[in-house]
């Protein structure tokens, strides 16, 4: 298996809070690894530090088996490897849906504006908005929102995807659009890391589930072990309170 992402004793603090506490772990090439746990246990954190919107204070973090210096790499190159997803969508608002996928291509890139939005075209219609495509994203419900974002971010053509709570915000009506298009990116083959509360789709998607709890990660395993048959008391307490 080739190794997208590889962290090595991660640390962070912010002041005294100790966030992230000797974190290592790593992300294989075509896989879905889901981190759950409690609200305050570090995964966003980590998740950040993955693709350096949040700068660690120790350990290593390797991408496609290259460690990243944060001083002497461009980390815009790092980050079109490893796109993002937000929980809150940060489309611009004076935009049409069409000029906010094209953005990044062409003002990051230096895409030719006919190339990136033959791309953007292509990738509103994979999410399912071609529909969409002129319309100002105040007129879009969140989910649609949430769907832009997720094209946004394959625009770049990444080889990871982030996806920090990426349906958190959303009424949960609209959960669902939003995960069956995570779920077609995943099967598509998209290495994906996402930070998720949707159990039944870390249960149904994921390859590997790693529970973090205080800054650690606690156990980590294929879905139906983990769910079915969790090895620590923590993680069984944690699926207690939330399945």
């Amino acid at each position: 298996m080739e190794t997208k992402i590889e962290v090595n004793g991660l640390n962070k603090s912010y002041g005294t809070l100790h966030v992230l506490k000797d974190i290592s772990m790593t992300v294989q090439n075509k896989e879905v690894v889901c981190l759950i746990g409690a609200s305050g246990s570090g995964k966003s954190t980590l998740l950040r530090c993955m693709n350096f919107l949040e700068l660690k204070d120790s350990g290593t973090v390797i991408i496609d088996g290259r460690e990243v210096d944060v001083k002497n790499d461009n980390l815009n190159k790092v980050r079109q490897k490893v796109g993002m997803v937000f929980q809150h969508f940060h489309l611009f608002p004076h935009k049409t849906v069409l000029e906010n996928v094209m953005e990044a291509p062409v003002h990051v890139v230096g895409m030719k504006h006919s190339e990136a939005k033959k791309i953007a075209s292509d990738l509103l219609a994979k999410v399912g908005l071609s529909d969409k495509e002129n319309v100002y994203p105040g007129k879009l419900s969140g989910g649609q929102k949430q769907r832009v974002a997720i094209a946004r971010a394959l625009a770049m053509r990444p080889e990871v995807m982030l996806f920090d709570e990426p349906t958190s915000a959303l009424d949960p009506e609209l959960v669902g659009e939003v995960l069956k298009t995570m779920k077609e990116l995943a099967e598509e083959g998209m290495t994906m890391v996402v930070v998720t509360h949707e159990m039944g789709f870390a249960q149904e998607v994921a390859d590997r589930v790693v529970y973090m709890h205080d800054g650690k990660i606690v156990e980590e395993g294929a879905p139906e072990q983990l769910f079915n048959a969790p090895q620590n008391q923590r993680t069984k307490e944690f699926l207690e309170a939330v399945l």
